[in-house]
């Protein structure tokens, strides 16, 4: 893990390869913020199939809905807390209710949008949208798992949600790595405690297990990519395999992955399970390292999460 490069770069690249591939339902639409979202370069490339609607958030999820009514498969990029946040409604009856082929890339999700603070660092995005019928949300942890999860949601109809983050983060992934909506991925095998992670955090998670390996504690990891559907087969092989899991998302601990897995873990195999992420507060400015310390996000806090889960278990 020597690469670094954030997942929002996979945004615009993606679709200007799927449409130079003759997709020519692709269009995309972006509410003021394409050199952010990195929706620009599909502007520079396919100016006649981009649309800046502006600071106008509910107009850009409609204007989808509106196109994806006319057979196009839109992409609709804005910063999380705008795309989930100011146009909640609209993606409910007008995309989710309806079933439309509409896909939301939103970037800049969670406490390492950094210095913007707590206004603009979204944490409820996942909740918010896995709760909706027909959505699918998938949060990758890295450029190459972005830019091959745009291209599954590119050719899976229906609602899509991708939740992208503003940082460089390291290569976790192979360039011919797979990818498949629904599906996790085992990345390390232990026999004491699962750490199950999305997003930002699979690269601090397999920190994490480096750290307890030193510590003589044996941990697997397990990238959950697809919050839903959540592949419950992989899930529970792993953490039925150790009996202690930890779940490890930069986001709010309720309605998110550590939910997700709670529900699963108590209606199928009760254990012990600690859940790494903001503990229901608000995010604060700061830069991108010092609010992943501060939130207590980090390698250090999953493996002492990960010993307490494995105490709790009962072995150590």
């Amino acid at each position: 893990m020597t690469e670094k490069r954030a997942t929002r770069e996979a945004l615009g690249e993606t679709l200007v390869e799927l449409a130079s591939e003759g997709r020519d339902d692709i269009v995309v639409l972006d509410a003021d913020l394409a050199k952010a979202t990195t929706t620009v370069k599909f502007k520079a490339a396919y100016p006649e199939r981009f649309f800046d609607v502006g600071i106008a958030e509910q107009n850009l999820i409609g204007t989808a809905a509106g196109l994806a009514v006319g057979g196009k498969t839109p992409f609709a990029s804005t910063f999380a807390v705008f795309a989930t946040g100011r146009a909640y409604d609209q993606i409910r009856n007008s995309v989710c209710y309806a079933g439309l082929n509409v896909k939301i890339a939103a970037t800049h999700a969670g406490v390492t949008v950094g210095p913007d603070g707590g206004s603009h660092q979204m944490l409820e995005d996942i909740a918010l949208m896995r709760a909706l019928p027909n959505m699918r949300v998938i949060v990758p942890a890295d450029y190459v798992t972005a830019k091959a999860a745009i291209r599954a949601a590119a050719s899976s109809p229906g609602p899509v949600y991708i939740r992208l983050g503003r940082p460089a983060v390291s290569v976790i992934y192979d360039e011919d790595a797979g990818f498949e909506i629904g599906r996790a991925y085992p990345l390390r095998h232990g026999t004491e405690v699962t750490l199950l992670a999305c997003g930002h955090m699979v690269e601090r998670a397999l920190e994490a297990a480096d750290l307890l390996e030193v510590d003589g504690v044996s941990a697997s990891v397990v990238d959950v990519p697809t919050i839903k559907p959540l592949d419950a087969t992989t899930i529970l092989n792993a953490a039925l395999n150790t009996g202690a899991v930890v779940t490890c998302e930069e986001h709010s601990i309720i309605g998110g992955l550590g939910s997700a897995v709670a529900e699963l873990l108590g209606e199928n195999a009760p254990m012990p399970l600690e859940r790494i992420g903001v503990r229901d507060v608000f995010g604060t400015s700061g830069e991108a390292d010092e609010l992943m310390e501060y939130f207590e996000l980090t390698a250090a806090d999953i493996a002492k999460a990960a010993k307490r889960a494995s105490e709790r278990r009962g072995r150590r």
